[in-house]
């Protein structure tokens, strides 16, 4: 690092120090660690002093800033203003289906553009690109293709390690990181840098103490609007989704930034469902059940979760006054074979 820049070394001390970073130092400390001339235990050392001090909403959206600046544009930004992305923080551990993936193929049906952003699992048996790839998604496709996905299916998945470069000088450290059983920033940017840029957001988030401060990000990093939501299972356990089986702490972001407080399954019209119904298992146990969900043979609980998350999100993008509003056509095309369908063109899409 030439110039005036404090090298990582110098932004460790002062972080153990319990000092907050200022904008350009996260901006230092992005360039150094997304360079292949610092060492990996110089990275582990700044992540695990930051990590300590806990990270301030500021900082956060600081460094998801400075990684957007760094991912390739896919060059959708005609859809954006439009578009929502339905993203989990993962490392819930809590072992659900991956719900994501049927609400945005719902919205996709409903007229909604998505713009997915995500991984393979990592902290679960069958991540999101895991189940949308078995359902004929090319993970590796290209950006004019997905493009086409937008405008032909009214959806796109934006793989992560396609659109992040910058990355792979990380990924040793983090790997570091997570042998030590331990979580950094990068387990949470994940949702705050899709390439697409979508205005709004329906994000779960792995912890309930950290709800309102990603909503806090999302709003300082000028979302349009969204929903940052955890599912309490127990003291101390949840998930990273927005469920009919748990009481949910939500926070709204941008226009819903008033939004607040704990949701349950009545308040929004729906029966509260036995948790066991959004369990997931691996790739093939997962196909099974969207062919089940599909066949109208699924968990009911998991098929209200879906259609809660679905509903949700069109009101998240004005399509519809309340949550409970659209229930129904959320449920009619889940159900209703619009889905299966999609699913059908998205394999036949992505052959040609």
């Amino acid at each position: 690092m030439g110039g005036l820049m404090p090298d990582l070394i110098a932004l460790t001390a002062k972080l153990s120090e319990h000092l907050e970073l200022s904008t350009t130092e996260v901006d230092a400390a992005a360039a150094t660690l997304a360079s292949p001339d610092v060492c990996d235990d110089e990275k582990v050392a700044f992540l695990t002093a930051l990590g300590d001090k806990g990270e301030t909403a500021a900082e956060i959206a600081a460094f998801a800033r400075a990684f957007r600046l760094r991912a390739i544009d896919p060059g959708v930004g005609r859809w954006s203003a439009d578009a929502i992305d339905i993203v989990g923080t993962g490392g819930d551990m809590a072992g659900g289906f991956n719900i994501s993936s049927l609400v945005v193929l719902t919205l996709a049906c409903a007229g909604v553009p998505v713009m997915k952003h995500g991984n393979r699992g990592v902290t679960s048996k069958c991540g999101s690109a895991d189940l949308l790839a078995a359902m004929g998604v090319d993970l590796e496709a290209s950006p004019e293709k997905l493009r086409g996905a937008l405008d032909q299916l009214g959806f796109a998945f934006f793989f992560a390690p396609a659109y992040h470069p910058a990355f792979k000088h990380i990924a040793p450290a983090r790997r570091q990181l997570a042998a030590q059983g331990r979580r950094s920033v990068f387990n949470i940017l994940g949702p705050l840098i899709n390439p697409g840029r979508p205005a709004h957001i329906l994000l779960g988030v792995f912890s309930e103490s950290w709800v309102d401060k990603l909503a806090e990000v999302l709003d300082l990093l000028g979302t349009g609007a969204g929903l940052a939501a955890h599912g309490i299972i127990a003291p101390g356990r949840g998930i990273d989704e927005l469920t009919t089986a748990t009481p949910n702490h939500v926070r709204g972001i941008g226009r819903l930034r008033e939004v607040g407080g704990l949701w349950t399954a009545e308040d929004l019209g729906f029966r509260t469902s036995p948790f066991e119904d959004l369990m997931g298992g691996d790739l093939p146990a997962n196909l099974a059940v969207v062919d089940a969900l599909l066949a109208g043979r699924g968990p009911a609980g998991l098929a209200d979760t879906i259609v809660l998350n679905a509903a949700t999100a069109l009101w998240i993008t004005g399509r519809t006054g309340s949550v409970a509003e659209g229930a129904g056509q959320a449920r009619e095309l889940l159900l209703g074979g619009a889905v299966k369908a999609k699913i059908a063109a998205t394999r036949e899409y992505f052959q040609k």
